[in-house]
């Protein structure tokens, strides 16, 4: 099976699983992981920020960074086709008591006016706005990039109304490699930012979030209230350790096999290419001879995985278990599909 449902299907390299069996552990729940310890502390730092908390999964640290920054009753603002209103099970609302309000889907195209313009104060009857989240790199778009200037206005913004910003940068690792925008750069402008070890940078499992030591120090009591707290755990976190020093570079290949992918589908109408900077394709079959479930069941059939988001909308996500013989081989299959 050729994979390209998601970049989390990716397996440990030898690599890293051999980093992952040397890994000094300790009890994380007690602080004395040391290798949970030196990964927070180095991703911290590549961020710019004071301290950062390792965690099961993205959706927990974006969980936990929007009960740090919404109090109970306070609003959330972000893109309604955002990961943290869309793919986690409404979690803001069922354990943070957040309520959420949303910008029209831009993906990449966020207009810094009209959030301003949404931003509700404390007053009579009005939800206030307590934080605005933004997503980098956009998944539901096609892995498209906030601009840097867009969100210097949106922290700009932000700050003079005090409303926090947070980054659900699940693939930030991705931006930064396309963008050559320093991770600390981007760190400045966010209060929280929720980075992931298990997408395209190959880790089984773990994202970090990451803040002030004031409000990681509040995370790490969150945490343990969503079943977040682990024990021996620097086993995992030696595998995002190994991956960071390995595997950020090599995001660069992805992209140029997601525009390969892009390129070769474009003939049939379902792709921009221009658009494909990362390693997501998103397709737009509305137009094409089979719907998104038709298209993955045929290619399913043929070796091929791909992700159904929408009846004619479907997706393919490029990482380090996909060579260049594997992209030309999906080109392959789903131009035949999209043939017939």
């Amino acid at each position: 099976m050729i994979d390209l449902r998601s970049d989390t299907v990716t397996r440990p390299t030898d690599g890293m699983r051999a980093a992952m069996a040397a890994a000094e552990v300790g009890d994380d729940v007690y602080g004395e992981d040391p290798t949970v310890n030196v990964l927070q502390a180095e991703v911290a730092a590549l961020f710019g920020h004071e301290a950062a908390l390792f965690a099961p999964t993205g959706t927990m640290t974006n969980q936990v960074a929007l009960q740090l920054l919404v109090p109970r009753g306070g609003e959330l603002l972000c893109d309604a086709d955002a990961h943290v209103v869309t793919y986690e099970a409404a979690a803001a609302a069922a354990y943070g008591g957040i309520s959420s309000r949303t910008w029209p889907a831009a993906g990449g195209d966020l207009d810094a006016d009209l959030v301003t313009a949404m931003i509700r104060p404390d007053g009579y009857g009005a939800v206030p706005t307590r934080a605005v989240a933004v997503e980098l790199t956009h998944n539901r778009s096609g892995g498209e990039i906030v601009g840097l200037d867009v969100l210097r206005r949106l922290r700009a913004v932000t700050a003079e109304a005090g409303v926090a910003l947070h980054c659900d940068g699940a693939r930030i690792w991705n931006a930064h490699v396309v963008t050559g925008v320093p991770l600390a750069s981007y760190g400045a402008l966010f209060d929280t930012l929720s980075v992931c070890l298990s997408k395209g940078l190959g880790a089984p499992v773990g994202s970090l979030l990451v803040g002030s030591a004031e409000r990681i120090a509040e995370a790490r009591r969150l945490r343990k209230r969503l079943g977040g707290g682990m024990r021996q755990a620097g086993v995992l976190a030696a595998a995002g350790r190994y991956a960071l020093r390995h595997h950020l570079g090599r995001l660069a290949d992805d992209h140029v096999r997601a525009a390969r992918l892009a390129q070769a589908l474009a003939p049939y109408g379902v792709v921009d290419p221009a658009r494909v900077r990362t390693n997501i394709v998103r397709l737009d079959l509305s137009k094409a001879v089979v719907d998104a479930p038709a298209l993955a069941a045929a290619a399913r059939a043929d070796g091929v995985g791909v992700s159904v988001v929408g009846p004619d909308a479907a997706r393919l996500v490029t990482h380090l278990d996909v060579d260049d013989p594997a992209v030309d081989r999906a080109a392959e299959v789903l131009i035949g599909i999209l043939d017939r």
